[in-house]
């Protein structure tokens, strides 16, 4: 008799997996993928090199004129 009940719980079970497994599968199918990133950092860094040499760029010509009318002759 144990052996019958406990091939009866084990097709139960089978039987219990057998359904829930594939709708499990299926609504894990079903969700919509992630969307894809806005950004991907390149624009954040290419922005930040800009502003490095617009800084670059600035101070070149504030210390220019500065280094041209030293009366210390360096070149």
């Amino acid at each position: 008799m144990a052996a019958r009940t406990s091939l009866g719980v084990v097709a139960l079970a089978v039987f219990v997996v057998g359904i829930v497994m594939p709708a499990a599968a299926a609504a894990a199918a079903a969700q919509a993928p992630a969307p894809a990133p806005a950004s991907d950092g390149t624009s954040i860094d290419q922005g930040i090199a800009y502003i490095l040499m617009l800084v670059a760029l600035v101070l070149t010509y504030l210390i220019h004129p500065l280094d041209a009318s030293s009366p210390y002759k360096l070149f």
